[in-house]
């Protein structure tokens, strides 16, 4: 089975019409020229070492020359051979605030975008897990059912903003419950759900919650995002500093010891996001630990490249353009 590793480096193919379309501009153009200076044929034999179709053939190794190497750009591979590899791992699902005090800048660029670079990361280190994401603000709604296309997870992710949820505020609960359901109801283990929030929760049954989820067989793990000193809130649409109703500037604060209680009651583990790499690390550590359940065989095609030869066939016709010399005027000597 033949394959392009990079199937859309093959769009760098779309440069060559335009390249024949300039050429062909080029030769009228030239032709033009030499029409106003006299006899076409005549001037031609005044060019030393010119040969009839030397410049198109030229242009038409150079050319293939550059379609041979986006193709070795791209990588052509061939299947070389097939195995059946059992994949284990666990479901996860992360539970993403994304209120707009996620928004607030005390951790830079802002909560939201290291959130969701988190997660990024995150995924980046996986291999075999079903991940899942559910979004909340006032309300709960699940964006992405559990997947193992990492892929359609990051792109809905780079989406995710505090726009997607309308109603505001910060209810965890409603997080849990919602991933709660949309974990198999048929297992009670091989299930971790990861909330990552500033934890200025709204709501006082996120620890009921927490305990109902562990008990179904649910790990809970929390990441705390922000400061505890805070940060001033703006609007996005304004740019200016969010008031409350005493005209004083509205201050977002990281809540780590909701957030601790939460992780505590759902028997998983909290992190203070600093590092990202850090966290991304401890939290994939603490999947890998779990008890892994079969997910069943996938079929694993090892793929042998050939982009060298294209490469290589690129280079040779470059080389044989270069060889052919370009026709110059010749030089009128006299001799006394």
């Amino acid at each position: 089975m033949l394959r392009f590793q990079h199937i859309s480096h093959l769009l760098a193919l779309g440069i060559l019409p335009v390249l024949v379309v300039l050429f062909i501009a080029m030769l009228y153009w030239r032709r033009n020229k030499l029409k106003k200076l006299g006899d076409e044929r005549l001037i031609n034999t005044q060019l030393l070492g010119w040969i009839p179709g030397r410049t198109t053939l030229k242009f038409i190794l150079a050319a293939v020359a550059l379609a041979v190497i986006i193709i070795g750009w791209a990588n052509l591979q061939m299947g070389a051979k097939t195995e059946n590899v059992q994949r284990k791992g666990v479901d996860v699902i992360v539970a993403l605030d994304v209120s707009k005090s996620m928004l607030a800048q005390d951790i830079q660029p802002d909560r939201l975008t290291r959130a969701k670079q988190l997660v990024m990361r995150m995924m980046d280190k996986m291999q075999n897990d079903r991940v899942a994401l559910v979004v909340f603000a006032g309300r709960a709604y699940l964006q992405v059912p559990l997947t193992v296309d990492y892929s359609a997870m990051k792109m809905m992710l780079q989406n995710v903003t505090p726009s997607v949820v309308p109603t505001q505020g910060t209810v965890i609960s409603e997080a849990i419950d919602l991933s709660m359901q949309s974990f198999s109801q048929k297992e009670r283990k091989y299930k971790s759900l990861i909330v990552i929030s500033d934890g200025e929760d709204h709501d006082e049954k996120a620890l009921e919650q927490a305990k109902a989820a562990a008990d179904a067989g649910v790990i809970i793990h929390t990441v705390g995002i922000g400061s505890p000193q805070g940060a001033t809130l703006v609007d996005p649409e304004t740019k200016s500093v969010k008031m409350d109703e005493n005209g004083n500037p509205v201050v977002s604060k990281l809540n780590e010891e909701e957030l601790r209680n939460i992780a505590a009651a759902g028997r998983g583990s909290y992190t203070l996001l600093r590092n990202t790499d850090d966290a991304a690390n401890k939290l994939v550590d603490e999947i890998d630990g779990m008890e892994q359940k079969n997910l069943g065989a996938v079929l694993f095609t090892d793929y042998k490249s050939y982009f060298q030869y294209f490469l290589l066939a690129g280079f040779v016709l470059l080389v044989v353009e270069w060889l052919l010399r370009g026709a110059n005027m010749k030089m009128n000597t006299k001799t006394s």
